[in-house]
């Protein structure tokens, strides 16, 4: 179901930009995808944005902090859900992993968060829910619709979000891949793991969004200001998808399903 009202451990349940040009990402998101954006106060001169869509908060943004390593570029974030950031937090160093944010409360009773860094380098946020769950609209056009990491070490990887949140997995060819990485949760994909597409790459979480049709939105996005890192590619038995670069630097996929 696309509406949804609370997230099972393991599961990803949200995803928010961090840009290093907030008002130019805010125009940027709003036209491609017709959020409205609702912003909230989170401290001294900084504001939260969630975007919303048909009455349901989709994804959020914010400007980069001021403490950031410099030269640090814009990126979204991915979040798993899990029951008590704290426990997930010590099976996550037991893990082999690294605490990059330690656990904390988000203001306004959202929630509990964390940010760690798998064994192989890609960053992930970890979601206690309080009265915000995630999101709460998926795998409609302009929300969320699949979460992948894509790493130098996919069993390494994977061992770690197992240890953290009790997912299974299962590898299988998909597309043109002769193996392909799903994480489980009730035996369901929730989400990916692949190797590297591109040697040097650092690991990370592709974020990717649904859209009606690739085409057309790729084209609006280069319009909008959004560079083309892959034009538009059928993935057989799966759907149509591009990759893009938005007018911030930050990386991110639109995608239709064949089943969608």
């Amino acid at each position: 179901m696309p509406e949804v009202e609370r997230y099972q451990q393991g599961t990803p349940c949200w995803v928010d930009l961090s840009s290093t040009e907030i008002e130019v990402s805010k125009a940027f998101y709003s036209d491609l995808f017709g959020w409205e954006l609702d912003g909230m106060e989170i401290g001294p001169g900084l504001t939260y944005y969630m975007a919303k869509l048909k009455g349901r908060y989709v994804a959020g943004m914010m400007q980069q902090l001021p403490d950031a390593p410099e030269g640090m570029p814009s990126y979204w974030a991915n979040y798993l859900a899990v029951y008590s950031v704290d426990q997930a937090a010590e099976r996550a160093v037991a893990a082999g992993g690294t605490i990059v944010f330690p656990p904390d409360e988000v203001p306004n009773g959202s929630g509990r968060m964390f940010f760690a860094a798998d064994p192989t380098g890609a960053q992930i946020g970890f979601w206690e829910a309080g009265s915000h769950p995630g999101s709460g609209l998926v795998n409609e056009p302009g929300t969320l619709i699949w979460n992948e990491l894509q790493t130098n070490d996919v069993p390494k990887a994977v061992a770690f979000y197992q240890a953290v949140t009790g997912c299974g997995s299962s590898t299988a060819p998909a597309g043109d891949l002769q193996e392909y990485t799903n994480l489980t949760v009730a035996g369901k994909p929730v989400a990916g793991a692949v190797k590297l597409p591109i040697e040097g790459l650092s690991p990370f979480w592709m974020t990717y969004f649904n859209v009606t049709d690739v085409d057309a939105f790729a084209e609006h996005a280069a319009s909008l200001g959004s560079h083309v890192i892959s034009p538009a590619f059928d993935v057989p038995g799966i759907g149509r998808m591009a990759v893009l670069m938005d007018p911030a630097g930050a990386a991110f996929s639109i995608m239709s399903r064949l089943d969608a």
